[in-house]
């Protein structure tokens, strides 16, 4: 559903993106992280057709994300990281003129989404706190039930509350079918929603995992000799190890956060 193939921008002194390349299959969450200025919004402009290609190319359903951007772009679910509005409207003046510029009618989830994310649209636009526009934004990136949603940090000023309820919305809109490309800082949001995870550092990609994949490659074993058996015994209960004579083996785990940290500093990882 998105493909994006050895696409590079090069803004000069080793800013932008270079020769990034990745796909999302139908029905997938896809999981894009990287530290701020690595190239995930440049990547990102790309899709939604705000950027033309200087070289590579992306594509969305078969279609050119630069050549039929319009067509994408009526199909399409986008939150920006940075949300600006119309401020003199409304929230619900804005939702309205949302709705009559997509053409929806009754096929519209308006309701259905301010109803889950527990928010009354109709103070001015000026006067919400972010949290109240970021639910501003999901409700309109999502009421006219696109096939793909691509978000770039979608609850950035959610409380954790809500920020559940959005994990639980996302994994019901994978179940539908929905294709997803999550750009988020949030690692349980990552960790809870998406399939595979793209990390992309210094404007490259460094790797595509399957989530489980990432956490079965930094299990660490460690083995330690005690003087005794007893000893062993009443260590191997304490840590959780398996016990073989006076020696024990403790597996540790490294969260994915401490994953994403070791390539964001660009270490090397076996």
């Amino acid at each position: 559903m998105i493909t994006i193939d050895s696409l590079t921008r090069d803004y000069g002194a080793g800013k932008g993106i270079f020769d990034v390349s990745f796909s999302v299959d139908k029905g997938e969450t896809f999981g894009f992280l990287g530290p701020n200025g690595a190239g995930k919004t440049t990547t990102i402009r790309h899709l939604l057709g705000f950027l033309k290609p200087v070289s590579g190319k992306c594509e969305i359903n078969g279609l050119d994300c630069w050549a039929d951007r319009d067509k994408i772009q009526a199909k399409l679910g986008y939150i920006p990281g940075e949300i600006s509005f119309f401020d003199d409207m409304t929230g619900t003046e804005y939702l309205r003129f949302m709705e009559q510029y997509r053409k929806l009618g009754t096929e519209s989830r308006k309701e259905e989404l301010l109803t889950f994310f527990q928010l009354d649209p109709q103070a001015k636009l000026k006067k919400m706190s972010k949290g109240m526009k970021q639910k501003i934004a999901l409700v309109v990136a999502m009421m006219h039930d696109p096939a793909i949603l691509i978000f770039d940090e979608p609850t950035s000023g959610l409380d954790p509350l809500m920020q559940n309820k959005f994990i639980d919305f996302i994994n019901t809109e994978k179940k539908r079918g929905k294709t997803i490309l999550l750009s988020s800082h949030m690692f349980e949001e990552v960790e809870r929603t998406c399939d595979r995870i793209g990390i992309i550092r210094n404007g490259r990609l460094v790797t595509v995992n399957p989530v489980q994949e990432l956490r079965n490659r930094h299990i660490r074993s460690y083995t330690v000799t005690l003087e005794t058996e007893e000893l062993a015994t009443a260590f191997a209960k304490d840590f959780y190890g398996t016990q073989n004579g006076r020696n024990v083996t403790v597996t540790a785990k490294q969260s994915l956060e401490d994953i994403f940290i070791h390539y964001y500093r660009g270490e090397q990882i076996d």
